[in-house]
C-alpha cells in the first residue's frame, strides 16, 4: 500500500479546503444563532460548489459524478468536516450511492436530478423503534393488484425539509423476516404522505430531522428500488458508506480543526508568566489528541483502499464509526478542559464542538451495536478481522 497522495489529489483536498474556509466557515456563527439557512444562501453556495465540479463528487462520471474513488471521497469527507453539517449537505450534495441501484424511468426522475442537484434526497429508514436496528423497521408496504400501498412512519430524517424525495424502507413480505424488506422512492407531496415535526437537537443546528407519517400511499413498481425483498442488503450498504464516510472521515475533520485551534489558543494562553502550551499537563492532552487522530486517519485510508481494491472490510468499518466518533469525542473534550471557561462560553466555538461531537457515538449504529459487530467478526473469523496474517 502506497498511500502517498498524487498532485491532482493534494490539489483536490486544497480546492476544498479553500472552499470551506472561503464561502462556508463565515456563515456558521448567523446559522448556529438562527438555526435557519435560508434558501437564498443554501442556492448561492450550491451555484458556487457546482460551477466548480465539486457537486456529488462521489457518483461516477458515466452519471454525471465527479468519479472519486473511495480513498479519494474520504479525503475530501475529511475536509467537509471542517465545518457544519447542513452547509455540506448545500454545497457539495449528499447524493446517496444506493441511488445508483436505479434502473430505466427511474434514472431521469430521481438518480440524474440528484447527482445535478436539480432534486435534494434523504434517506429513511430510522423509525421509533428501529434504530441502531436496521431490520426491526414496522412501515409497511403491501401489494394491491398493479400497486403498492405503503403505511407506517419514520423520524430523525435528516434534511428532511430540503429534501424532494425519500428513499424508503418498508416491509413487503412480514414472513420472510429481514428478506422481506423493500426500498422505495418517494416523493414529498405524494397524496397520504405528511411531513411531521422538526424534532429539535441539541447540536447540528440547521440540519433538519422530521418525522414522516405515511398513510395509505399508492406507490407503483417504479417507485421500487432494486429488488423486492433486497431492501435491508440496499440499506446495509448504503449505511457502511455512510458510517466511512460521515461519521469516521467527518470526525477525524473535525477532530483536526479543534486539535489546530487549541494548539493556537495553548500558544497565545498564558498563564504564571507562560503559555499553558508549557504546562506538561496540557501537552500531555494535546499529544493524546493528536496521537489518535494520526491514528484513526490511518486506518481510514487503509479501509477506503481495500474497498477500492473490492474487498469487504465490514468488520474494520464498525472498527472505524467507534474509533473515530470517540476520538472525537475525547479531542474536544481535552480541547473543552484547555480552553477551560472560554470553551465553555458561547463566546468561542469550543462549545459548539462539543455539543456536535456527541451524535457521532450514536447515529448510523451506537458505539456499542458496532463493537458487537467486531466481536462477533473475531469469534467468527478469528484474528483475520484484525490482523492480516491471520495469526
Amino acid at each position: 500500500m502506497d498511500f502517498s497522495l498524487t498532485h491532482e489529489q493534494r490539489m483536490l483536498v486544497e480546492t476544498v479546503r479553500e472552499f470551506i474556509r472561503n464561502e462556508l466557515t463565515p456563515l456558521e456563527d448567523k446559522l448556529e444563532e438562527t438555526g435557519v439557512l435560508t434558501p437564498e444562501t443554501a442556492r448561492d453556495i450550491f451555484e458556487k460548489s457546482r460551477a466548480l465540479g465539486l457537486y456529488g463528487m462521489n457518483i461516477p462520471e458515466e452519471h454525471g459524478g465527479g468519479g472519486l474513488s473511495i480513498l479519494e471521497s474520504m479525503l475530501v469527507e475529511e475536509q467537509f468536516g471542517h465545518t457544519t453539517d447542513i452547509l455540506i449537505r448545500r454545497a457539495f450534495g449528499n447524493v446517496y450511492e444506493v441511488l445508483l441501484s436505479c434502473t430505466g424511468a427511474q434514472v431521469d426522475r430521481w438518480l440524474a436530478p440528484a447527482v445535478s442537484g436539480d432534486r435534494v434526497c434523504s434517506i429513511a429508514f430510522t423509525e421509533p423503534g428501529a434504530g441502531s436496528d436496521a431490520a426491526g423497521i414496522k412501515t409497511r408496504a403491501r401489494r394491491d393488484g398493479d400497486k403498492w400501498i405503503l403505511n407506517g412512519m419514520k423520524h430523525f430524517i435528516s434534511d428532511g425539509a430540503f429534501s424532494d424525495f425519500f428513499v424508503v424502507t418498508a416491509v413487503t413480505d412480514p414472513e420472510k423476516g429481514h428478506r422481506g424488506i423493500s426500498m422505495f422512492l418517494v416523493d414529498k407531496g405524494t397524496p397520504g404522505f405528511t411531513v411531521g415535526r422538526d424534532q429539535p437537537m441539541m447540536g447540528i443546528r440547521g440540519t433538519s430531522h422530521l418525522e414522516l407519517h405515511f398513510d395509505d400511499v399508492e406507490l407503483t413498481d417504479e417507485n421500487l428500488l432494486g429488488e423486492e425483498g433486497g431492501g435491508l442488503k440496499l440499506a446495509l450498504s448504503v449505511l457502511g458508506r455512510v458510517r466511512l464516510a460521515q461519521v469516521a472521515a467527518r470526525s477525524i475533520g473535525k477532530a483536526t480543526k479543534v486539535l489546530s485551534m487549541t494548539l493556537d489558543y495553548a500558544r497565545d494562553r498564558r498563564q504564571f508568566g507562560q503559555a499553558i502550551g508549557e504546562f506538561q499537563m496540557v501537552q500531555q492532552m494535546l499529544a493524546d489528541s493528536a496521537i489518535e487522530i494520526n491514528a484513526a486517519r490511518t486506518a481510514l485510508w487503509e479501509c477506503a483502499w481495500q474497498m477500492d481494491q473490492g474487498m469487504d472490510p465490514r468488520a474494520k468499518i464498525s472498527m472505524l464509526k467507534v474509533q473515530a466518533s470517540e476520538t472525537l469525542g475525547r479531542v474536544v473534550d481535552r480541547a473543552m478542559q484547555i480552553y477551560g471557561g472560554m470553551g465553555f462560553s458561547k463566546d468561542l466555538p469550543i462549545e459548539r464542538y462539543y455539543r456536535d461531537a456527541r451524535i457521532y457515538r450514536i447515529f448510523d449504529g451506537a458505539s456499542e451495536i458496532h463493537r458487537s459487530v467486531v466481536a462477533k467478526s473475531l469469534l467468527k473469523g478469528g484474528a483475520s478481522a484484525f490482523d492480516p496474517f491471520g495469526a
